[in-house]
């Protein structure tokens, strides 16, 4: 038994390594000189698409769309999100690595994180939701047919190319935490994209009323007896609408209720959440907390292939091709390709081949080195035979030169000198050193 259950877990880890292996991965950089609120959104969408990005990745002015897109392979990342700001509106374009396409958009509008947290009357701490992915959420968009216009199919699957699959046999409710809208607005042609966090509050109670059920005082600290002194009936504290003392400022108690939630917005917990007294079975109301940040995003083109090597427009917004013209695109791009391909393969020839000469070179040139020094070895020999015939030359010549009356006379100088240096004191000589 012991031998089945430390198989099955270890099944379970490995399903789990290699769902979050397979996730897709994303770089999220801000492209060009851009001012600070593009830098902020930039940090925003990272948010969002924790835990599978580059949070803290640091960009430099030196670096340039082509080292991303080198780097990105190696590191496993299947998705590259650039922000740049042009002289008409900012832009966002979406790279699916290694291969494309490339998706161009035109922020028509955009609210950051802080703008929204603002906004509303409860600031929320950011914490745990962010270890999860987020649940993608497509809304709006036709479905696919003849008078379906062929882009927005493809819109569809590049957004759900950025999230990570959903596997209800694998997939935990207390990993549901956040959820991206992605909504068409046909009316506009434009795509909404939009940021929430789940809420999970008790069904069917005010918020007095559910400080009394999970005992927590007015104050906000937690509390298992809830102060109720300053009140002279409970329904003060339950019914009373904030700011009216008495009973004329009662509220009924089906809008005490509508507070939490309508019926559609009730379910029935299927597995424990985060939160308390959210338990399996236990009926609850479930709102999304918009968080941001907010964008209305236009779609400029697609293109085939990736910034650097695009291929055929796919589709553009304001300029409309021929077929004839479309063909002929695809034409030169088809020469340029071949022409890009040619000059690869002759770029690797003259490399093998100035390889293979440097390695020839460097053979020839040791052969001749050895010759050298064989060379030198036996000029060495001739050297040292010549040599000691001139020591013997030399040697003959001082012996000539020591005979005659003027040598002898010198050498009696000598011998006199040489003695009296032997009846000198000898000197002690010390030698400078470190103790």
């Amino acid at each position: 038994m012991a031998r089945r259950r430390k198989n099955k877990t270890h099944l379970k880890a490995t399903s789990k390594d290699v769902s979050q292996s397979s996730a897709p991965k994303s770089f999220i950089i801000k492209h060009g000189q851009v001012g600070h609120s593009i830098t902020q959104l930039v940090r925003d969408m990272r948010k969002v698409m924790e835990p599978n990005t580059a949070s803290r990745l640091k960009e430099r002015n030196r670096n340039k769309l082509k080292d991303y897109l080198v780097m990105a392979p190696a590191l496993q990342v299947t998705h590259l999100l650039a922000f740049t700001l042009t002289d008409v509106a900012p832009s966002f374009r979406m790279v699916r690595l290694s291969n494309g396409p490339t998706l161009s958009f035109r922020i028509e509008r955009y609210s950051l994180m802080k703008d929204l947290l603002n906004t509303t009357k409860k600031a929320r701490s950011i914490g745990m939701e962010y270890l999860t992915p987020p649940l993608l959420v497509l809304a709006s968009f036709p479905t696919p047919g003849p008078d379906t216009p062929p882009h927005l199919p493809l819109v569809m699957k590049a957004f759900q190319s950025l999230f990570p699959s959903l596997s209800p046999q694998n997939l935990t409710l207390s990993a549901a935490r956040r959820v991206v809208l992605v909504a068409y607005n046909p009316e506009r042609g434009t795509i909404d994209f939009r940021h929430y966090i789940i809420t999970v509050k008790p069904y069917g109670v005010s918020k007095r009323v559910r400080r009394v059920l999970e005992g927590v005082s007015s104050k906000g600290a937690p509390s298992h007896v809830l102060d109720l002194g300053n009140e002279k009936d409970v329904a003060d504290f339950v019914l009373r609408k904030r700011g009216e003392p008495g009973p004329d400022g009662y509220e009924s108690a089906s809008s005490a209720e509508s507070v939490a939630g309508d019926d559609g917005d009730a379910v029935n917990l299927a597995d424990d959440y985060v939160g308390r007294n959210n338990k399996k079975g236990q009926r609850r109301a479930v709102r999304l907390d918009e968080v941001g940040p907010r964008m209305e995003l236009k779609l400029v083109k697609i293109t085939e292939g990736v910034p650097g090597k695009e291929g055929a427009v796919m589709y553009h917004e304001f300029i409309r091709k021929s077929k004839k013209e479309v063909a002929e695109q695809k034409a030169a791009h088809a020469a340029k390709e071949k022409l890009r391909k040619q000059r690869r393969e002759e770029q690797e020839r003259n490399v093998a081949r100035k390889k293979a000469e440097k390695e020839k070179g460097k053979g020839k040139k040791a052969t001749e080195d050895d010759e050298d020094e064989d060379e030198d070895l036996d000029e060495d020999e001739d050297f040292g035979s010549d040599r000691e015939g001139d020591e013997e030359s030399v040697w003959d010549e001082e012996e000539e030169i020591s005979e005659g009356e003027d040598s002898e006379d010198e050498e009696a100088d000598e011998s006199s000198e040489d003695e009296q240096q032997l009846q000198r004191p000898t000197k002690k000589v010390r030698i400078k050193g470190k103790r």
